[in-house]
């Protein structure tokens, strides 16, 4: 048995829409006599009539209602496969990209990461959280987040079949309200024995790292206040609350923003970002974006100097 033909499909319904030949003609803008034929073939192909005529009007056989009933299944599939192209089209036309921002991850190093994302195009919808890490990630597993950003990777006790990406390694500072700066006369890094200090949550890597720098030059600062949000901890830098710590690529942002002073920086302390995703068969165009972006940014931090 040779294919249906899907223009005789076409045809035959209109004809048992419209009980007659003659008015199937006229909508279809075809003669009447190529319509018979057409129908005279899918019934040939069907093996049996498909019409009973009565009176002036054709009526559908048990095999007419048969076929129209597929028929229009048919259709309806063909119409649904259309919309569903388009809307395909529709959704690769705009991307959205929904990442998670730790609150520990400084928001002027989030946008430098992020940038490069929002230079794809118009088509790229991004959509930030922030929020703490270990709440991220459980979104993260759920895949109502398409990547987290972290100041740490991703920990061995989260659960969640994820890969980190580095993409950001830096240096950090020591910063302090004039205030402060005033009542210490001694030079960095002995002016921060003693002295009030902002600390980053007990979580953080940055916690462990400047506690063991503090060990190594001898010096014990007193910890005032642990924060996990860094807009919380510019803010009690500012009002003079204590030290704190952050890239040293901020200085004169901080300084023009929050009115704080460089003290000194914290050599071999580096603060590490990084892009926490699951792994998929088929990545995220943003992802893949964003992990390229770092990657190739830290092979030029990295990238040895020529000898002079």
């Amino acid at each position: 048995m040779s294919s249906l033909n899907f223009k005789h499909l076409r045809y035959f319904l209109q004809v048992a829409d419209t009980g007659s030949i003659a008015r199937a003609s006229e909508q279809l803008h075809i003669s009447p006599q190529t319509i018979s034929e057409q129908l005279q073939q899918l019934e040939d192909q069907l093996g049996g009539g498909l019409f009973n005529r009565q009176g002036r009007r054709l009526a559908l056989t048990d095999k007419g209602r048969m076929a129209q009933g597929y028929a229009r299944e048919i259709f309806a599939l063909g119409t649904e496969l259309q919309a569903s192209a388009r809307n395909k089209a529709q959704a690769q036309q705009r991307i959205e990209f929904r990442v998670g921002v730790a609150d520990a991850v400084p928001k002027s190093v989030a946008y430098r990461l992020l940038a490069p994302v929002l230079r794809m195009g118009e088509h790229v919808h991004l959509v930030c959280r922030e929020w703490r890490l270990d709440r991220l990630l459980a979104q993260l597993a759920l895949h109502e987040l398409d990547l987290v950003i972290a100041d740490a990777p991703l920990p061995r006790s989260a659960g969640v079949r994820a890969q980190s990406h580095p993409v950001g390694d830096e240096p950090v500072s020591f910063y302090a309200a004039p205030s402060l700066l005033a009542d210490r006369a001694r030079s960095f890094p002995d002016c921060l024995d003693g002295a009030p200090m902002l600390m980053p949550g007990e979580d953080a890597v940055m916690g462990h790292q400047l506690r063991a720098w503090f060990d190594t030059h001898g010096v014990h600062p007193r910890v005032v206040a642990e924060l996990d949000d860094t807009a919380l901890t510019h803010e009690f830098g500012r009002h003079g609350e204590g030290y704190f710590v952050a890239p040293s690529a901020m200085a004169a942002e901080l300084a023009s923003r929050l009115g704080v002073l460089c003290v000194g920086e914290a050599d071999g302390v580096r603060e590490q970002y990084h892009a926490i995703a699951v792994a998929r068969r088929v990545q995220h165009p943003c992802v893949a974006v964003l992990t390229r972006a770092g990657a190739a940014g830290n092979g030029r931090k990295r990238r040895p100097s020529a000898p002079g």
